[in-house]
């Protein structure tokens, strides 16, 4: 038996039956679609996202989004929070609509994040060409600007003819399904294909499950890891985004708890476990707390759990200076598990610490290793309420009306629940955050650092509420991420999505200033000023009215002029039913407390500023501590050294 569809209207239809399943939990794969209609998908993918609300408005819900770059954050933060089991697709129209989505599709497959891409393209006749937004290529019939997704997707097609469809749709589930392959997967839908009508086969509509396995470790391979931590003086784990993305939180605190090795966290393994647990040392790397740093620069094993060892966010080149260091890395992709150097246990992150506990019973770091975790991290959470709380000596610098970051984010912290979430992802708040942040909740923290896309913010809030709409969202955003994206506030409004925004203005790019001073280059070019007599971007700050343009778009402002005012309007957004922003005036000369790390940006060889050739020179010394992690890991015989 067959139908008469059109493709766009049988590639609804296909979407809207599509289950995936984990551990016997089976949840629609489509939570819905976000779209920017334009004259490449209208009359196909619009007439057919109305015509499946018409008949079944919970089959595809669509929700009208304002950029085309927002709504694939605002998917990829909805898949994060969802832990890879569910998605949306997006649609946008042939040309700049499309190519707007690129930045996101990038940052979806960085952070390994499932989403469905749906760009319009070209008339597969060509009968029309050039059509309206169409970039004609002078040496190739059979390209257009959506062949720019190919390096940015995990998947990659065009359907050029109707019979192409169903084979495009399997691989697509499959890529969108796979924790190691996830990410952005690109389907490119000709305007005129879009709208051509099939007889397809009625099983294509059938409901389809996607069983999503629990990879288990070699029996072998996870002897040798847990030789390797037998013989092991002080071990240190780094939790990544694995951890949260395989449930394997509980299965980590157990291990933690019997073994005694301390937990150290990567930007997208924070929260798993809570920020007072006796074996957590908090953040790791450039943005990390000076407990994990420390224990990172003794660790003789490093053992990585579902984590990509990130330069930035781990510091993993430089942080590690045990000469005798190995890593044992638990991850579900082997290119990660084999990565400085390192055993590679290749499995699910939950399932791999179940069997190296079983493995490791009766064993446990020395009693003396336990102390200095917890020295180590008392030490840091004092700096941590000093930070949230800052003592008189600080304050008294402040101009009057403004606060510090910290206290920003102490108050925020101190004031929401256990369950509510915050969400980051550029300037220096991330950074901050990272090392600041007291996680009590393993879903309590959202920072998109992989991409650390400007923007991705609002739009992230956005997609973690539509996630979890039992919690509420804290969207932390400086004045330039919310200047570069802000347009998915219109889409809060129009869905009643409550996210509570807490806008700081501090007049420009408090990250790369502070960045730029360190490199010698005097902070120029990241301050919101006007152009002085001289022609130098130094004049006086911009009289830009950040709480007049939320309030434009349909947004409730709080404005905070101090700690008293930001704490009050804190409980009344917390009251609040729908979008609410809190708008704030920092000073970005204040910043957090130093890591006691080194990220690598490289500096100006030679320079006529002395700033710029001091900074070059602690560059080189810096330099020196890189390290290439290329000795192999062997472990010992059954039998040796605490074996």
């Amino acid at each position: 038996m067959t139908v008469r569809l059109t493709v766009a209207q049988a590639l609804v239809r296909f979407l809207s039956v599509q289950y995936s399943e984990r551990d016997g939990e089976r949840q629609k794969l489509f939570a819905g679609c976000f779209g920017i209609f334009g004259h490449g998908n209208v009359a196909g993918l619009g007439q057919a996202l109305l015509q499946s609300e018409l008949e079944d408005p919970e089959a595809l819900p669509y929700i009208l989004a304002r950029n085309e770059q927002a709504m694939v954050h605002s998917a990829s933060a909805f898949a994060r929070t969802r832990d890879r089991l569910q998605t949306y697709a997006c649609t946008a129209s042939v040309g700049p609509g499309s190519t707007n989505m690129i930045t996101g599709a990038a940052l979806a497959t960085v952070n390994r994040l499932p989403v469905l891409l749906l760009p319009s393209d070209v008339f597969s006749t060509r009968v029309a060409t050039p059509v309206l937004q169409e970039l004609e290529s002078t040496t190739a019939g059979d390209v257009s600007v959506n062949d720019a997704f190919r390096p940015v997707s995990k998947y990659f097609d065009r359907i050029w003819r109707p019979e192409q469809l169903p084979s495009a749709l399997l691989n697509a589930m499959r890529v969108l399904t796979d924790p190691v392959e996830t990410g952005a997967v690109t389907i490119a839908l000709p305007q005129d294909v879009q709208a051509e009508a099939f007889d397809w086969p009625e099983e294509l509509f059938a409901e389809r499950t996607w069983y999503i396995a629990r990879p288990l470790p070699e029996a072998s391979i996870v002897d040798k890891a847990a030789r390797l931590i037998r013989s092991s003086k002080k071990p240190l784990i780094v939790a990544g985004g694995g951890v949260a993305y395989s449930r394997a939180q509980d299965a980590l605190r157990e291990f933690a708890e019997q073994t005694g090795i301390p937990v150290a966290e990567s930007q997208a393994g924070k929260g798993s476990l809570r920020y007072d647990h006796p074996q957590s040392v908090g953040a790791v790397g450039s943005t990390g707390t000076t407990a994990a740093n420390a224990l990172a620069r003794e660790a003789d094993l490093v053992i990585g759990v579902g984590t990509r060892f990130a330069d930035f966010t781990t510091a993993s080149r430089t942080a590690f200076q045990n000469p005798d260091v190995r890593f044992v890395n638990i991850n579900v992709a082997r290119f990660d598990g084999g990565k400085h150097a390192g055993l590679p246990v290749v499995a699910d992150a939950r399932e791999a610490l179940v069997s190296l506990a079983s493995q490791l019973d009766g064993w446990s770091v020395e009693d003396q290793y336990r102390s200095l975790t917890t020295e180590l991290a008392t030490r840091w959470d004092a700096i941590v309420d000093n930070t949230y709380n800052p003592p008189a000596e600080v304050t008294a610098k402040l101009a009057e009306g403004l606060l510090t970051q910290g206290e920003v984010l102490g108050a925020v912290n101190e004031l929401s629940a256990a369950s509510d979430v915050v969400v980051c992802a550029a300037g220096s708040m991330p950074g901050d955050l990272h090392k600041l942040w007291r996680t009590r909740d393993p879903k309590g923290y959202h920072v998109e650092y992989g991409y650390s896309c400007m923007g991705y913010e609002i739009a992230g809030g956005l997609g973690v509420r539509l996630g979890a709409p039992e919690r509420d969202v804290f969207v932390l955003v400086g004045d330039g991420s919310y200047l570069m994206m802000s347009s998915e506030l219109v889409t809060a409004v129009q869905e009643n999505v409550k996210i509570i925004v807490v806008l700081v203005q501090n007049h420009g790019f408090a990250s790369i200033g502070a960045l730029s001073e360190s490199l010698g280059s005097q902070r120029f070019g990241t301050a919101y000023r006007r152009r002085s007599g001289d022609g130098r971007l130094d004049g006086d700050y911009l009289p830009v009215d950040l709480a007049a343009n939320v309030r434009s778009l349909g947004v409730e402002v709080l404005d905070v002029n101090s700690r008293a005012d930001l704490e009050k309007a804190i409980g009344t957004a917390k009251a609040a039913d729908g979008p609410i922003a809190i708008h704030v005036k920092t000073d970005p000369l204040i910043g957090a407390p130093d890591s006691e790390s080194w990220w690598d940006v490289p500096v100006s060889q030679v320079s006529g500023l002395d700033s710029t050739r001091v900074a070059s020179a602690k560059y080189e010394e810096s330099k020196k501590a890189q390290r290439p992690y290329l000795a192999p890991v062997e472990a010992p015989r059954a039998g040796g050294r605490n074996g």
